[in-house]
């Protein structure tokens, strides 16, 4: 259950991370959905907390830097990205596709951190999406290292909804496809969620915890080097565990 306060705060900031603009108080009001005296009241509460500022009297307001300057810190305390990252750049490089270190969470796949490729035509994704589990190449990777039990307990949040003619629309459909990726070490999307988009992953644990490395981008590219993608994550996941090994 979402806290409404909570929930309207982080949409304002998803807001402005959209229209990359200062906003007056009828805007906030018109894109977050909500009366002006509840945004006057919100935005009010932010400035004087030293995250949003007026750009002028009437301008409108936009975000100062302190929520970034504390993402930031934040992110220099996570063990996990800071080992992962190089080796998603690396990954990226390499490929020049899109990449991403993510888990299974509360009944979808969540990205922790993606680094994009550079290509005009790239698959676009930002840390914090969450994805279905049943057309996800990162839930099989990581469903195929799991006991059926625990499989069941991830699966059981699951919605089937078709999104192309390729979606695997059953839980019998999908936990046969794990099965098959349980054997051969890597698990893959193909037009499952969108049309000429395929994903490629391989399993990552990591302190006990089953996250997946993945590369995303259009199909035609993907299945040109999809043997030589394998590898390279298979690779990199082999050598974020022998960095922590040592």
């Amino acid at each position: 259950m979402e806290v409404k306060l909570v929930a309207r705060t982080l949409e304002l900031i998803e807001l402005f991370a959209q229209v990359r603009r200062p906003l007056p108080l009828t805007e906030l009001a018109q894109g977050l959905g909500a009366p002006m005296s509840s945004c006057l009241a919100l935005a009010r509460t932010l400035v004087a907390r030293g995250y949003l500022y007026e750009v002028r009297r009437r301008g409108g307001y936009y975000p100062t830097a302190k929520l970034h300057a504390l993402s930031a810190q934040i992110l220099t305390g996570d063990p996990r990205l800071e080992q992962v990252r190089p080796q998603l750049v690396a990954l990226r490089d390499a490929a020049d596709e899109t990449v991403m270190l993510a888990k299974i969470q509360d009944g979808d796949v969540l990205y922790l951190d993606v680094v994009e490729a550079t290509q005009p035509v790239r698959y676009a994704a930002r840390p914090g999406a969450r994805r279905p589990l049943h057309t996800s190449a990162v839930a099989k990777a990581i469903l195929a290292r799991l006991s059926p039990a625990e499989r069941e307990s991830a699966l059981a949040p699951a919605e089937y909804t078709r999104y192309t003619d390729r979606t695997l629309v059953t839980r019998q459909a999908l936990l046969a496809e794990v099965e098959r990726v349980a054997e051969r070490g890597w698990a893959e999307n193909v037009g499952e969620s969108v049309a000429d988009l395929t994903g490629l992953a391989v399993a990552l644990d990591l302190g006990g915890e089953w996250y997946a490395l993945c590369m995303a981008g259009p199909t035609p590219r993907m299945e040109a080097r999809r043997e030589e993608h394998v590898r390279r994550l298979a690779a990199a996941a082999q050598a974020i565990r022998q960095e922590r090994e040592t």
